[in-house]
């Protein structure tokens, strides 16, 4: 067989051909390193608050969870306060704040990837605008924790809808994609300012405006079994198509040269990353820059490859938000609202990204 033979049927169309579309650098110590760094967030963060507890006792106090055994310790007079402060308040609000960082993460770098655009987030799509009106419709009507919930996770998955049939009716182009979503978005803002004039003032207003700021307060493990099937359904079909993510981002007509399906897996994962987006905005409310700061870093630190830059991603979001909402519960005896930091944290950081020129997807 000739030389050029051979490198015809190389370069034949195919899932094969991806993997040397990125020639990722040696970085050994990068899986290590952010597996342990969340681990060691969580630990940090159960430690923290008006009542101390030091690190081996949270160990020893999650072990005692974990194995249905008593815990006693002869630092408390009370050790059954110790215990249900970690397992009833701290931890089911770590968890879940590591869950929407981790989220809102990988659904913003899997946008700013499919539409090649590096101001891509859950907001692109008016995800998280939709999410939020349909939050604000349940607490207007008196719903339950567990239905302004889905309300929440329904209206999420109605912009993209919405914006998947606008879009169509030209083009599902990348550039059209993320008009639709702008304009379905800039929809439900308005609806949700709607409710905002409509609501009453004295008990529901106050719980809407709260709740669309973001906050963790109130977070427990029931509220996050609701949502962890679809987050975790979501989750796995993104890191599963993490390969032609690669093929993706580069362009249609190159993606096509592969053998890949562009309409199909586009619309997989962006209808994976809206659900997921969905679901974090349904438990924690609308909180913005984590979508569009920490795809950023997580690239400056591995490079455009999404087979590493999708768990690096996770890794970075889940420490960011886990870390900012030790800083909302700590830093003064009123807890800040998380979405009013992440924007005070999230500008700047952006802005430095402009100036080393290192906006890009």
């Amino acid at each position: 067989m000739s030389q050029d033979s051979q490198n015809t049927e190389s370069a034949s169309p195919g899932v094969a051909s991806i993997k040397p579309t990125f020639k990722p650098k040696r970085q050994p110590w990068l899986i290590p390193v952010f597996i342990i760094a969340p681990i060691l967030c969580i630990l940090i963060s159960l430690t923290l608050g008006a009542f101390e507890i030091s690190v081996p006792e949270v160990i020893e106090i999650v072990w005692c969870g974990i194995t249905g055994q008593e815990f006693t310790s002869d630092n408390y007079k009370n050790p059954a306060l110790a215990y249900s402060m970690v397992w009833t308040v701290r931890l089911p609000r770590v968890v879940v704040s590591c869950l929407v960082g981790a989220g809102l993460a990988i659904a913003g770098a899997v946008f700013q990837g499919v539409f090649r655009n590096p101001l891509a987030s859950p907001y692109t799509l008016g995800v998280s605008n939709g999410a939020g009106f349909g939050a604000a419709i349940g607490i207007v009507l008196g719903l339950s924790t567990f239905l302004i919930q889905g309300s929440a996770i329904l209206f999420g998955l109605i912009t993209v809808v919405l914006t998947f049939v606008v879009a169509s009716r030209s083009s599902k182009s990348s550039v059209t994609l993320v008009l639709a979503g702008m304009l379905i978005s800039s929809l439900f803002a308005s609806l949700v300012s709607l409710l905002k004039f409509v609501a009453d003032p004295t008990e529901k207003l106050p719980q809407i405006v709260y709740w669309l700021m973001g906050s963790f307060s109130g977070v427990s493990f029931e509220k996050l079994l609701m949502i962890l099937p679809l987050y975790l359904i979501s989750l796995v079909v993104l890191i599963a198509f993490r390969w032609r993510l690669n093929v993706l981002s580069v362009g249609d007509t190159e993606a096509r040269s592969f053998g890949i399906d562009v309409t199909r897996d586009r619309n997989i994962v962006i209808v994976s990353a809206s659900v997921i987006s969905a679901v974090c905005v349904s438990i924690s409310g609308i909180i913005g820059w984590v979508g569009i700061v920490v795809p950023h870093l997580a690239r400056m630190i591995c490079g455009p490859d999404f087979r590493k830059l999708l768990p690096v991603s996770l890794s970075l979001g889940a420490c960011y938000l886990c870390i900012i909402d030790d800083v909302c519960r700590a830093l003064t005896t009123a807890e800040i609202p998380i979405g009013v930091v992440t924007g005070i944290i999230g500008v700047p950081l952006f802005l430095y990204f402009i100036y080393r020129k290192k906006v890009n997807w």
